[in-house]
This record gives C-alpha cells, sequence and structure tokens, in this order.
C-alpha cells in the first residue's frame, strides 16, 4: 500500500468553497474528504490541517469554533495553527482607513511539516490541497532532497496555480460530487457527550 499524508490549507480551501458559493459545503470531514480522494492501492496513516483562528466577528469565530471542534473528533487528524491578523488599509479612492484580514504562517507551517516527514519517511506520497503558489520553493526542495518521493496537488474549487502545478508530478481540481459526499453528519459527538450542531448558515 502506498503511503499517503495529506496537508490540507485550510482558508485556501475555505474561500475556494467562499467564491462557487458552495455554503453548504463548509460542515466537511476534511479526512473524509483526503479518504474520497484516494486510490484502492493507497492508505491515509494522517491528515494535517493548516488554519489560523479568527477573531471576529463573534458569529463567525463562533462557526469556525464548532467546526475545529467537530474535526478535533477525528483520529489520525492534526490542526496546526497560524495567526490571523487584521491590517491597516486604505482604499485609493476614498480615504477611508479599514482593517484587512491576513493569516500568516500557514505556508511555512506546511512547508517545515512535508519536509520533516519525508525526512523520518513517514509517506511516499504527499497530497497538498492548496493554490498558494508561495508554496512552490518547498514542493522543490522536497522533489531535490527526496526524489523517490511524489507530490500530488489537489487544487479548490476555483483556485489554481500554473506553478504549483507545474511543480509537482500530479494536479487536478477537486470536483463538488466529492465535496458532497464528505460532510459530517448534521450532529457530531464529542468525547465528552457534547453534541456538535452544523452552524444553521451552512444548511
Amino acid at each position: 500500500m502506498e503511503r499517503i499524508i495529506a496537508y490540507v490549507d485550510g482558508f485556501n480551501l475555505y474561500f475556494g468553497l467562499k467564491s462557487k458559493g458552495w455554503r453548504r459545503y463548509y460542515w466537511l470531514n476534511i479526512q473524509l474528504l483526503v479518504q474520497n480522494l484516494l486510490k484502492p492501492s493507497q492508505t491515509l496513516p494522517l491528515t494535517k490541517y493548516f488554519t489560523s483562528r479568527i477573531k471576529s466577528p463573534p458569529d463567525k469565530q463562533e462557526r469556525q469554533s464548532t467546526f475545529i471542534e467537530a474535526l478535533e473528533t477525528l483520529n489520525d487528524f492534526q490542526i496546526f495553527y497560524g495567526k490571523y491578523q487584521l491590517n491597516p488599509h486604505r482604499c485609493r479612492n476614498c480615504g477611508l482607513e479599514d482593517k484587512v484580514p491576513n493569516e500568516k504562517m500557514t505556508d511555512v507551517n506546511i512547508a517545515v511539516e512535508i519536509l520533516k516527514d519525508a525526512y523520518e519517511d513517514k509517506f511516499d506520497v504527499a497530497l497538498l490541497i492548496s493554490a498558494d503558489s508561495d508554496l512552490v520553493p518547498p514542493v522543490k526542495a522536497l522533489k531535490e532532497l527526496f526524489p523517490n518521493k511524489r507530490i500530488v496537488i489537489t487544487f479548490p474549487p476555483g483556485r489554481y496555480s500554473v506553478d504549483l502545478a507545474n511543480s509537482v508530478d500530479k494536479s487536478f481540481v477537486i470536483g463538488r460530487g466529492t465535496f458532497a459526499k464528505s460532510l459530517f453528519p448534521k450532529e457530531v459527538k464529542k468525547q465528552d457527550g457534547f453534541i456538535l450542531r452544523c452552524p444553521p448558515s451552512w444548511k
């Protein structure tokens, strides 16, 4: 069996779904999504999910917390956190000052984990769900240092990077049907018995 470790860029995936208006797929079992992308000859020892905790507004923060708690019920699943910060921004047209959210560290965290896992020989194929072209340098480094390791890019909907596609062994876009069969049940039971429910606005 070919060993797969999946590296999932959480915000890139989320904004891909958002760009398509696929809100109904936000309640996504990330591990099941990856499993639905595998071939029968492949096994999934671990899935790594990269995200950042948002700070506002409260309703979005609550929905994200519920989703992350659902992910935490999964076995062989790890979550890595970057930073979510608001950067000042001035509109060139009207001069209005505002703050624009910006996520930091996800690409660095993914790069570190992929290279570390390759060095420790934990996978045969790295499955990367992202379209962030900032990941091209670590992908190229992995190919140079570990030529026997394969990298497959699975692009979120509405997302694509030519540079990233050209730097890996294979790439494709995740189809809507795969998302449709990769959702959590409407209710997810935590280990302590607490029931998590899909946010109403995601149904």
